[in-house]
């Protein structure tokens, strides 16, 4: 069975970014959120404006460590499941979720597998951004089973940063 993996991660606002923009960008999103009901057309065109600028910056090392962290982590797990990996972000950088799982499906897989180093419950991301994703992905190609590896049993969190803090001592 070929099987592709999605790691989802959170993605960061590049360091270099203007200012104004990035300031802009928050208080849209914020705005966005809390607003009841629809938002007014100009005010959501002005957030998706800002949103592909930012995640379509150009990233280095220097201006965003983050993704080329994330980068990192995905071709060591594929080195170690022998799967191929591919990344994709919740806000910020691109590729987008949905990108993601659409490079994904170009592998021609059986199984999509999604997984995110955020670890707890609780967060928007991992409980309602990405398995909302992945219905999307599901949607549009039934034929592919997906897998979401979420969420980590507790106990095997808590010895993971047992292990971490061993390495210190």
């Amino acid at each position: 069975m070929k099987t592709i993996i999605v790691l989802a991660m959170h993605g960061m606002p590049p360091n270099n970014f203007p200012q104004k923009e990035t300031l802009d960008y928050f208080m849209l999103h914020s705005r966005l959120e809390n607003m009841p009901g629809p938002p007014p057309l100009q005010m959501q065109q002005q957030f998706e404006e800002l949103d592909r600028k930012m995640r379509n910056w150009p990233r280095t090392q220097e201006n965003d460590p983050y993704s080329f962290a994330s980068r990192e982590m995905a071709e060591n797990l594929s080195n170690q499941t022998g799967y191929g990996v591919v990344v994709g972000f919740n806000e910020f950088c691109s590729p987008s979720l949905d990108e993601a799982f659409e490079e994904a499906v170009k592998f021609n897989p059986e199984k999509i597998i999604v997984i995110t180093p955020m670890m707890t419950r609780g967060g928007e991301h991992s409980e309602k951004d990405i398995p909302e994703a992945i219905e999307r992905a599901k949607k549009k190609n039934p034929s592919i089973e997906f897998s979401y590896v979420w969420p980590f049993n507790v106990n095997n969190i808590v010895k993971f940063l047992a292990e971490q803090i061993k390495t210190y001592y």
